[in-house]
């Protein structure tokens, strides 16, 4: 499949690294949290404990300081909570739309281009983003929007709506398991191409029946991101 003229933009842009460990990509490995993963069904997932004792037994293992993955990944860990189960059909939301960055709480993160503040929120439901944070680009005449999800609550503390923000700019920090959603220290980053209303939220997980509309509007974040492909992927 050829790649849209959007993904060769987003590749060609020098971007500042979101997590300052991207920056060496033997400080990451990749990590797969799909229903296809057999060492997880010795997990608990519905438990943020033992989730982050495995990924950073993983982490550890591999003698790396982040675990990055999960674009459009199809993951047992949303059956937890009834935020992602269908109430009036028989198809959930289980297929992840962003890419995941696994690393301690408090690590700083950093917008990766210049923009401006769109909207910000804490998202609260059982397994959702917590504190949320999405970011407005208009760049070489492509409009589109970076979400950060999971971060700490003074992430979104005296911040407003259409403030200007320069690659570079430390954003947030990430927040813990009480207010990220109930998740192991993480940071959701997704691209938007079209926000459509949302303000301070948008999916982050979808449906088979609606993949096809979602992965044309949310492209592959490692596009941006510059996740070197040399990076130890297990």
């Amino acid at each position: 499949m050829p790649f849209s003229s959007f993904e060769i933009f987003l590749k060609s842009l020098n971007a500042h690294a979101v997590i300052q460990t991207l920056r060496d990509s033997q400080d990451c490995v990749s990590l797969d949290l799909s229903i296809d993963n057999p060492k997880l069904k010795q997990v608990n997932l519905a438990s943020a404990t033992d989730l982050e004792a495995y990924i950073t037994a993983h982490i550890k293992v591999h003698k790396a300081q982040l675990a990055y993955g999960g674009y459009l990944e199809k993951r047992g860990i949303y059956k937890r909570s009834r935020y992602f189960n269908a109430q009036d059909t028989n198809e959930d939301r289980d297929i992840h739309l962003g890419v995941d960055m696994w690393i301690k709480a408090n690590t700083p993160i950093f917008a990766p281009l210049n923009g401006c503040i769109h909207s910000f929120k804490n998202n609260t439901n059982h397994g959702d983003y917590g504190p949320t944070l999405i970011l407005k680009h208009n760049i070489s005449n492509f409009e589109f929007y970076t979400l950060y999800g999971h971060l700490s609550l003074d992430s979104i503390t005296n911040i407003s709506m259409g403030d200007n923000v320069l690659a570079g700019t430390q954003i947030g920090t990430l927040g813990t398991a009480e207010v990220n959603g109930d998740y192991p220290p993480h940071l959701h980053f997704q691209i938007i191409k079209d926000i459509m209303n949302y303000s301070g939220d948008y999916p982050g997980v979808t449906s088979e029946n609606e993949l096809l509309f979602y992965k044309r509007n949310c492209p592959d974040p490692s596009w941006l991101l510059g996740i070197d492909k040399s990076s130890k992927n297990l």
